[in-house]
């Protein structure tokens, strides 16, 4: 891939603002589309760019953070902890937990290609990753900034990396960017599917290809669109029927976007979740509700489109799904 130099921030904004028409111009620019012969056009479903142009050395700092406990209160868990990067960044269960044990209402997301995503959490709390960091180490992790400060001045090696990118030393802010720059680099690009959508006429079979003609004939691609299959919009859990019930479903209900808006129509609104790597990330939906892909689309057939698929429809589905696996870290060598 030819380098503009451009960051995954600048690309994000560059496909936020421009759509289709950005991604298909930034290609053109960048070779982004070199190992296509003859590229797909007009697909609502956009590759994933083939690696980030990020300093490697600010990375590393970043990913250090990443997986230092010393961010949490009680020194005993990290980033790493609930989004591990050897299992596709989500932690596999259920309902994520805080610092204290304390069962959260809501599933944990990947951090992969979060950079892609409108905002972060469910409910689109935080505006940036930097926001998504902030809280993440004050309620997740229930420390205090100036104790984390306190705690990484102690080490030598953070003071001297620090010191190369950051005119203020180790601070609350530039702790918080190191560990979004960080973030921005967990892209998973060259997928099966991205390399169909770049021309290969291999990269996928018939049967992967026809659950692709299903995702976009049944109205799927609707919600799961772009870069990333979701992460660029919100929308009502259980359209059709209603989904979950008991007092694990209402404390996930609590945490929708009305409890960011206040809006009574974003009760039980929640941000479409990015589809790639989606055979990975186990259980499914903001409540960690279904353990199988396979009846994670089932229930979303029921629930947000009104049908119900037949088993042929259903494997089709999953077989595309299961051509959205990237490669993990999409850092430029």
């Amino acid at each position: 891939m030819k380098s503009m130099g451009w960051s995954c921030a600048e690309i994000r904004g560059w496909w936020i603002r421009t759509g289709v028409a950005g991604w298909v111009g930034f290609a053109l620019m960048t070779g982004a589309g070199d190992a296509a012969a003859s590229p797909l056009v007009n697909e609502p479903i956009l590759p994933v760019p083939l690696c980030t142009t990020m300093d490697g050395d600010k990375l590393r700092l970043g990913r250090r953070l990443y997986h230092d406990v010393r961010l949490s209160a009680n020194n005993t868990v990290s980033c790493a902890t609930c989004h591990p990067l050897e299992r596709w960044g989500v932690d596999g269960q259920e309902r994520s937990s805080r610092v204290d044990g304390v069962r959260d209402g809501l599933h944990t997301p990947t951090v992969f290609n979060a950079l892609f995503n409108l905002a972060q959490f469910w409910n689109g709390r935080a505006a940036t990753l930097e926001d998504q960091v902030d809280e993440v180490v004050r309620v997740q992790m229930g420390s205090d900034w100036n104790d984390v400060v306190r705690k990484l001045t102690q080490d030598a090696d953070y003071r001297r990396e620090f010191g190369r990118f950051y005119r203020g030393g180790i601070q609350a802010a530039s702790i918080r960017d190191a560990l979004a720059e960080f973030e921005r680099s967990l892209i998973t690009p060259n997928s099966r599917f991205d390399r169909h959508l770049r021309g290969d006429p291999q990269a996928i079979t018939a049967e992967e290809k026809a659950g692709y003609a299903l995702f976009k004939g049944l109205g799927c691609v609707s919600c799961h669109q772009g870069v990333n299959l979701g992460g660029n919009m919100y929308h009502h859990s259980g359209v059709f029927v209603g989904v979950g019930s008991g007092a694990a479903e209402s404390a996930a209900d609590e945490q929708d976007r009305f409890a960011v808006t206040g809006v009574p129509e974003d009760r039980r609104v929640f941000k479409v979740p990015g589809l790639r790597n989606v055979a990975r990330t186990a259980p499914y939906f903001h409540d960690g509700r279904v353990a199988t892909l396979e009846d994670a689309v089932t229930d979303m057939a029921r629930s947000q489109l009104g049908r119900a698929l037949a088993v042929g429809e259903r494997d089709r589905l999953v077989a595309f799904l299961r051509t959205l696996d990237g490669a993990l870290y999409g850092e430029c060598p």
